[in-house]
């Protein structure tokens, strides 16, 4: 016991105490020094803000932590991410990570773990990584349109302002009121036409449908079949006689068709207004006549 003086005691105390602080300093930063874990490495062109000891998930679940990051100087431009992954996690080859900016700021690691085709990563390994836009790299994104939207909002508003200070505004407003008076005084004698004078007009054109139906009704009722037989038998009458006087065969016919008549008659006319004429020149020739007598 004489080997435990004051000042080893003070010491080993002192010693304890360092290992109790890095050990609790190492647990608020997720490391459990007592607990095996598989290290990897994960390749990336940014490391887009990513902390040690920040947590890693695979399909949503923290299976590990960020133990350090290294600039790959053997490949300029890419940074190693190297994590400590529960030993039980199997990372399949064909696994990628991704970076996902997050919107308050930092950032996550996320696996995206594949089939187990091609066999598994062994610790040490080097995992692919791939760059994925997050909602703040999306907003990033979006900055230019929305300032583009911004300014066509700008020119619209001024273009609005111009053509609301035109003194023709006003004009035009009265005139669309004019306009709009006139429409509805045209829609309310619409209407009334509609109201009065088209179901008038209506009801003369459905009665004067009835009275042709009714007409309709009565000839369909009316027996035609006397008058057409009489009509046909009058039309043979009359073609009967058309073709007598077109014969000759009848006193009609040779008087319409023999012209020998015609000229006989012609010239007894000719004689007998001869025969007058001679008696007004010398009706001695043909008159005696003596009050006294003649010896």
């Amino acid at each position: 016991m004489k080997y435990f003086t004051k000042e080893v005691k003070i010491g080993l105390t002192g010693i304890i105490a360092i290992a109790i602080l890095f050990i609790m300093l190492n647990f608020l930063k997720g490391i459990n020094l007592f607990q095996s874990s598989n290290t990897y490495y994960i390749s990336f062109s940014d490391a887009k803000g990513l902390t040690k000891s920040s947590p890693v998930y695979a399909n949503g679940y923290s299976i590990g932590i960020v133990r350090d990051i290294i600039y790959d100087y053997n490949k300029p431009g890419n940074v190693l991410i190297q994590i400590d992954a529960d030993p039980k996690l199997k990372i399949a080859k064909g696994s990628s990570a991704n970076l996902i900016a997050e919107v308050l700021g930092g950032c996550t690691m996320n696996l995206q773990l594949a089939n187990a085709t091609d066999g598994y990563y062994a610790p040490g390994d080097t995992i692919k990584g791939s760059d994925e836009s997050g909602l703040m790299a999306k907003a990033e994104t979006l900055v230019p349109k929305v300032e583009e939207i911004m300014n066509k909002v700008d020119s619209l508003l001024t273009n609005l302002n111009t053509l609301t200070s035109d003194p023709n505004i006003a004009e035009i407003l009265e005139n669309t009121k004019h306009v709009t008076e006139n429409l509805n005084k045209s829609s309310a004698d619409l209407q009334k036409l509609l109201q009065d004078d088209v179901p008038a007009l209506t009801n003369k054109i459905n009665r004067i449908g009835d009275n042709v139906i009714t007409l309709t009704d009565q000839l369909n009722s009316l027996d035609l079949k006397a008058p057409l037989a009489k009509a046909d038998t009058t039309l043979f009458y009359l073609q009967q006689m058309s073709a007598k006087l077109n014969s000759k065969d009848n006193t009609l016919g040779l008087l319409l068709n023999d012209t020998t008549m015609y000229w006989s008659v012609e010239e007894t006319i000719g004689s007998a207004n001869n025969l007058l004429i001679d008696l007004k020149e010398n009706p001695k020739r043909y008159v005696h006549f003596s009050v006294f007598g003649r010896k």
